[in-house]
């Protein structure tokens, strides 16, 4: 079986402490990432891990040193990817720092270990992946209500239902707001230059932003406006070395799943996918 070594991200881009959450932001944006590793300067030696939810939970904080978790799991580059897939199973994290000495020497995600999980050969299907609860909007709703939805039930991606309860598409966090994308204050903000606005990685931080200092949202702004309509989707008999391949070729996270009437029964993510393979119960 093959070890983190085999297919962890070697030299992983990292924050430093002593540092700044924009310090940790502009590293999110410019690299396309949702969280870092955060390295003590003088020495290398792993502090903690920073991702974009830690940051817009604690938007009044400047010192990442006192926004990062200080106490992250980690992994050795000698484990196996079965004890890796463990890990993500059971604490529902989407990064896992390697550590060699108490030095930061890989990271591993999920989607590396579902790049290997195309490759087994399984019985299970994705009806045996689903777990999370699958939290649902309607087309018009506004999105003063999917923002708190999403906030409160604490899942990134909501599935959109018309009037007859059939899937049209699916919002995400990274979906909301987009418009906003050319707004120079909110830039300024976050602590990046104007050149930001062009950035891919800029959509990764941006939502949580807004969601974190508006207030208010106007009920103006549908689901339909934002959503990304007839998403990609799987059939529960769909075994999961295809499931794994449909979000490893797209970059998904998760997936909507259909059932025998082409009914939506939930949605799977990428570490359900982990839990079913490794046979993990929620615990």
């Amino acid at each position: 079986m093959k070890t983190i070594a085999d297919i962890m991200t070697s030299m992983p881009i990292v924050a430093q402490v002593p540092g700044s959450r924009n310090d940790a932001i502009n590293l999110m944006v410019r690299n396309k990432l949702t969280g870092l590793p955060v390295v003590r300067s003088s020495d290398g030696q792993l502090m903690g891990i920073v991702s974009r939810r830690d940051v817009f939970k604690k938007m009044d904080e400047d010192q990442l040193s006192l926004i990062m978790n200080k106490t992250p799991m980690v992994i050795s580059p000698d484990a196996t990817i079965y004890e890796a897939a463990k890990i993500f199973a059971k604490k529902r994290i989407h990064r896992l720092p390697v550590v060699e000495d108490g030095k930061l020497v890989g990271i591993v995600t999920p989607t590396d270990l579902i790049r290997e999980i195309r490759k087994m050969k399984t019985t299970k299907t994705a009806a045996d992946a689903i777990r999370t609860k699958c939290v649902t909007c309607y087309v018009d709703d506004p999105l003063s209500y999917v923002v708190p939805a999403l906030r409160i039930s604490d899942v990134t991606a909501l599935p959109v239902l018309d009037a007859n309860g059939k899937l049209v598409g699916i919002i995400t966090d990274r979906d909301l707001f987009i418009d906003q994308t050319k707004d120079i204050e909110v830039i300024r903000q976050l602590g990046l230059d104007d050149t930001c606005s062009s950035l891919a990685g800029y959509r990764n931080v941006l939502p949580l932003f807004c969601v974190a200092t508006k207030t208010e949202i106007s009920a103006d702004l549908k689901v339909s406006d934002y959503m990304v309509k007839n998403p990609t989707t799987v059939f529960k008999k769909t075994t999961l070395n295809d499931v794994a391949k449909i979000m490893d070729v797209n970059d998904f996270g998760q997936v909507p799943v259909h059932g025998d009437k082409d009914e939506l029964i939930g949605m799977i993510y990428d570490v359900d996918v982990l839990i079913a393979l490794i046979g993990e119960d929620d615990e």
